[in-house]
């Protein structure tokens, strides 16, 4: 009788989102936007959550996991604009870091390396101790190594902290993604090291070479365009316009030359912020228009989340998350005390660095297929790896801002100052 009722009640809950789906595919979404804003909202002010949380649950609830209201394949049509809200959060990212701080600071220089090395090592260890292949094992350790700058620069926005471990995720998380983009550039190497040829291998050295470069260049470039039509440009209400332009400049070149849209933005926002200094003035998702994308954006993660066969490989998924944790933390608290950090503001540190990302496979493939960019990797291991980011991705708001609220202070709603141990 239960299921049955639950079988009526999941009918009913399809059955209006269907219809609005058949007149026309871009009413399902919005229903489902809509639904987002207004649980998000609700969230916020009963329960203090952040509201990416909301866009999130709305999002997985609505995705063939729960509900089955939307399907993964509806959501392809609207990748070009994810892409752009990625690509905005990316470039508003690039615009807060401080390349001279590493210099300052190179145990914090040390420490950025570490911690995404250290998090890729235990996790490869782990897995090919439970039997995963090794080749693929490294995949997805090249990939889980990664903190996910999108979640971190969304929650930013929304909470606005401000200290060291809230500047340190910053760069991080910014550290680390490029580090497992060029990890993930390398891997067909690795994996395929016994059948290729000398020359074959070159070759493929070669081409990540040029993908890293090349993504240095352009985003240089990309920034030192921003600040000469921002002189020419001096209408303040506009701004975000131009830089919207840019940011869409950037990563279809990017996208059409080769090269990563990630390092590419990322480097374009550094660059603006060096040479304009005040005069770049950045708002939040590089307004109205970001945020809204934003919004589709987490709506979307959401929807891509998948525990397909959790029941055969929680092994390896509760390896990669707990790995995870242990490679991270070990080298957030080694380089500590060096870096300037109290052991509070390390575990704080540590427990923000978790929420896991899909960014150095979101910029790559057409669609939303997840396995283009790692062709030949075992499959039931690129699965584990899925269902890791699907939970670290749909509980990373609350690693990003448990830690910045409770345990250090740095969020502006914090009636208590940091303290250090």
């Amino acid at each position: 009788m239960f299921h049955q009722i639950v079988d009526w009640f999941l009918a009913l809950m399809r059955a209006p989102l269907a219809g609005l789906r058949g007149a026309d595919p871009v009413l399902g979404l919005a229903v489902v936007v809509l639904a987002a804003l207004v649980l998000a909202s609700l969230l916020h002010r009963r329960a203090r959550l952040p509201r990416l949380l909301g866009y999130l649950l709305v999002g997985a609830l609505a995705s063939p996991v729960a509900l089955g209201l939307l399907e993964r394949t509806d959501i392809d049509p609207w990748k070009p604009l994810i892409d752009l809200a990625v690509a905005a959060l990316v470039f508003e990212l690039g615009t807060r870091l401080r390349p001279r701080w590493l210099i300052d600071n190179p145990w914090l220089a040390a420490s950025s390396a570490l911690e995404a090395a250290a998090a890729g090592v235990v996790v490869w260890f782990a897995l090919v101790a439970l039997g995963a292949p090794k080749a693929s094992a490294a995949a997805a350790a090249a990939c889980a190594a990664a903190t996910s700058p999108v979640i971190t620069m969304a929650a930013f926005l929304e909470a606005r902290p401000r200290g060291q471990v809230a500047e340190r995720l910053l760069m991080l998380s910014a550290i680390n993604s490029v580090l497992a983009i060029l990890a993930i550039k390398l891997w067909p190497v690795i994996a395929h090291s016994r059948g290729l040829s000398a020359p074959e291998s070159l070759a493929l050295l070669a081409d990540a070479s040029v993908v890293i470069f090349g993504s240095l260049l352009l985003g240089l470039a990309c920034g030192v365009l921003l600040d000469r039509l921002g002189r020419l440009h001096d209408e303040a209400a506009t701004m975000p316009v131009l830089q919207l332009a840019l940011v869409v400049l950037a990563a279809l070149l990017a996208s059409a030359w080769g090269l990563s849209p990630f390092i590419a933005l990322l480097v374009a926002g550094m660059t603006a912020r060096s040479r304009m200094r005040h005069r770049l003035t950045v708002q939040p998702y590089l307004g109205s228009a970001g945020a809204a994308l934003t919004v589709l954006l987490f709506i979307s993660f959401g929807v891509l989340s998948t525990v397909h066969d959790w029941n055969a490989l929680w092994p390896w998924v509760a390896a990669i998350v707990l790995a995870r944790l242990l490679g991270k933390g070990a080298a957030v608290f080694a380089t500590a005390r060096p870096s300037g950090l109290s052991w509070r503001q390390a575990g704080a540190l540590t427990l923000a660095l978790q929420p896991m990302s899909s960014l150095s496979v979101l910029l790559v493939g057409d669609s939303f297929g997840w396995r283009g960019p790692l062709p030949g990797a075992d499959p039931a291991v690129i699965q584990a790896l899925l269902i890791a980011t699907t939970l670290m991705q749909l509980s990373g708001p609350l690693w990003t801002l448990w830690p910045l609220k409770h345990l250090v202070g740095e969020t502006l709603d914090d009636a208590a100052p940091a303290r250090e141990t």
